[in-house]
């Protein structure tokens, strides 16, 4: 939500005078705001990024007042009757409530320091292996492929032809570099092959896979590294938070009589 500025700075002096109230910001045609709502208005603003001060604090109470009014009118005129706004106001409330209970849930299940080590051991057991950087010259056909790969052994440049012929649009104008990456984010035609090279080396005939024709290069090959603790905690309490919210949810969804 978003404050008007205008609506900040020239209501400043107005709100100078304006009356302190103990547990109210505002009476509007007798009905009271209570500071209580104020402060909630505040701190969704401070949670958004604004910083709480007395303007801050001034135009939430403006606009807490508007709101007064224009809910007055609303309520005068009955819309809080019609079916299509009672279902709204249904579906808000259930929002605001369920929000707290998943607030309060999380906070009373953060995960220990024990399992996010555990877990981040689970990961890194799994995340072994290694890393290739490979180029590779994508063409249509076979006998083409067969034909660069001669080109290459009788000394022309891999980057140049990957250049001029590699149908891959992503590493092609790059001279086929496709950069460090684990081969299983190929398909298997490609990371099998790919895997069977030694570093330095070519593929001596073309390799077949859905796109067409590969003409692979190892150039380097390394132990994939990683990263330490303290760098992925965050999104590893935020996996174990998740999956311990679902299994309450599915905790309490088995046990209700469900018609």
């Amino acid at each position: 939500m978003t404050l008007k500025k205008t609506r900040l700075w020239v209501l400043l002096a107005a709100f100078a005078a304006a009356p302190a109230f103990a547990q109210n910001i505002a009476v509007v045609n007798g009905t009271p705001i209570p500071k209580a709502r104020a402060d909630a208005l505040i701190e969704q603003l401070v949670h958004q990024g604004q910083q709480n001060s007395s303007q801050l604090q001034m135009a939430v109470r403006e606009e807490l007042v508007n709101r007064e009014v224009l809910m007055q009118e609303a309520l005068r005129r009955g819309l809080q009757n019609r079916p299509d706004i009672k279902a709204q106001i249904a579906v808000a409330q259930q929002t605001v409530v369920l929000r707290a209970l998943i607030e309060d849930f999380v906070k009373k299940n953060t995960p220990s320091d024990a399992e996010v080590t555990a877990r981040y051991n689970a990961l890194i057991k799994d995340a072994g292996g290694k890393e290739y950087h490979l180029h590779h010259i994508l063409v249509d056909n076979e006998q083409q492929a067969k034909d660069l790969i001669a080109k290459i052994k009788g000394g022309a440049s891999f980057e140049e032809l990957a250049k001029q012929f590699s149908k891959d649009p992503g590493s092609g104008k790059n001279g086929g570099d496709l950069d460090w990456s684990d081969p299983k984010a190929y398909v298997p035609e490609f990371a099998n092959a790919a895997t069977h090279l030694q570093k330095g080396q070519m593929s001596d005939e073309p390799v077949h896979t859905q796109f067409g024709w590969h003409i692979i290069r190892v150039d380097d090959v390394r132990n994939i590294t990683p990263p330490p603790l303290e760098q992925v905690r965050a999104q590893i309490v935020q996996q174990i938070q998740q999956e311990k919210l679902q299994a309450f949810e599915e905790g309490l969804r088995k046990n209700a009589k469900i018609q």
